[in-house]
């Protein structure tokens, strides 16, 4: 770490610095505070959506108890072929969005196979595409308290190190500079005697 310069021009940098990390620091709180909120919200989203997939398999589960028959194949019904993912932008924060789920149904016989498939291959879909919405939303949940994190270290280091470190450095220069202002009045008096001493004994000298 380079050695402080104790002189206006380093308290000239210092006190620039200063002004610049007080002026930063506000729209830095306020980009933590927003992604706070939005990680409250993401959170949120993450529970709902995985507390409505719970309650639709149960209902699936309760409406279509066929399910449990072993003796008519399901495998291979739906596939999904193509799912569209977005992207948000949130103060430099880079979000997940799911567009467009594309699910194709296997072609089946309809009179080789039970009239519940119908309703099977529907909910099948259905939870497919619940579950990428779920995944979509842990995914903006974990980078969305990532973000906060980062963030909340960015403040720390300005709260608790670079203003704190700036203002020391200003103080120890300010001390600094009136010391040396200091001496150099004492030096000046202190020469001034002694040229008023010298001049005296010259007069003294020619009487």
């Amino acid at each position: 770490m380079a050695k402080l310069a104790l002189n206006k021009s380093s308290l000239a940098r210092e006190t620039s610095q200063l002004a610049e990390f007080r002026r930063f620091l506000p729209s830095l709180e306020l980009k933590r505070l927003q992604m706070m909120a939005e990680r409250a919200k993401a959170k949120e989203a993450v529970a709902r959506l995985d507390k409505e997939y719970s309650q639709l398999f149960s209902q699936i589960a309760d409406s279509i108890p066929m399910l449990a028959n072993e003796q008519v194949p399901l495998d291979g019904l739906i596939s999904l072929q193509n799912v569209e993912r977005g992207s948000q932008n949130l103060s430099g924060t880079i979000l997940p969005t799911l567009g467009e789920v594309e699910i194709e149904t296997a072609p089946y016989s309809r009179l080789a196979r039970p009239h519940w498939v119908d309703p099977v291959v529907k909910a099948l879909k259905d939870l497919v595409t619940f579950n990428l919405k779920r995944d979509v939303a842990r995914e903006r949940l974990d980078l969305l308290i990532e973000a906060e994190a980062v963030i909340s270290r960015r403040v720390n280091l300005f709260e608790k190190v670079l203003i704190p470190q700036a203002e020391k450095n200003i103080k120890k220069i300010r001390m600094a500079m009136a010391d040396a202002e200091r001496d150099a009045v004492v030096r000046a008096k202190i020469s001034k005697r002694k040229t008023a001493a010298r001049a005296a004994e010259e007069r003294m000298a020619e009487l």
